[in-house]
């Protein structure tokens, strides 16, 4: 059995999507997201739902977008400690984030839902190639060839009365 194999290929793609419990709430929460950032349902990018109220971290995509430039503001002379967080502008973006991160998340969903169906092949391949095991001699009801073991004329015909 090579390293390939159907068997290998279900093993890796149910330990990537942990079967589809796992691809259900990446799909989910990519849906969230996408509703998130398009204000979708009452829902805003500009609330803090998805920093729990207690952080003023943002988007990734905001500063570091394409063609954006980032600028970081001077703070104050004596003010430098490891905890401070200085302004920073962006200029430049090609593309608003908001938007990249729509894009993203549908990719994200794209891929959940592909690695779904593959899965759901391979365990259909494998199971196929179980059913279909010729034991050696037979047991396979319509073989892909017929050969007759006997000569025609020793083979039983009906007899007419």
């Amino acid at each position: 059995m090579g390293c390939c194999s159907g068997r290998c290929t279900l093993i890796f793609i149910c330990t990537l999507q942990l079967y589809t419990v796992w691809a259900a709430l990446w799909v989910a929460w990519n849906v969230f997201i996408i509703c998130f950032y398009l204000d979708v349902g009452g829902l805003s990018k500009d609330s803090d739902l998805l920093t729990f109220n207690i952080s003023a971290h943002h988007s990734w995509w905001s500063e570091h977008g394409p063609g954006c430039v980032r600028r970081e503001m001077p703070q104050a002379p004596g003010v430098r400690t490891t905890e401070s967080h200085s302004y920073i502008t962006v200029m430049g973006c090609l593309m608003d984030y908001q938007y990249i991160e729509v894009v993203h998340s549908g990719t994200q969903i794209l891929v959940a839902l592909l690695g779904f169906v593959y899965a759901c092949y391979v365990v259909s391949a494998i199971t196929e190639e179980e059913d279909s095991f010729d034991f050696i001699g037979g047991f396979d009801p319509f073989p892909l060839y017929h050969v007759n073991e006997k000569p025609s004329h020793l083979l039983l015909k009906p007899m007419y009365l």
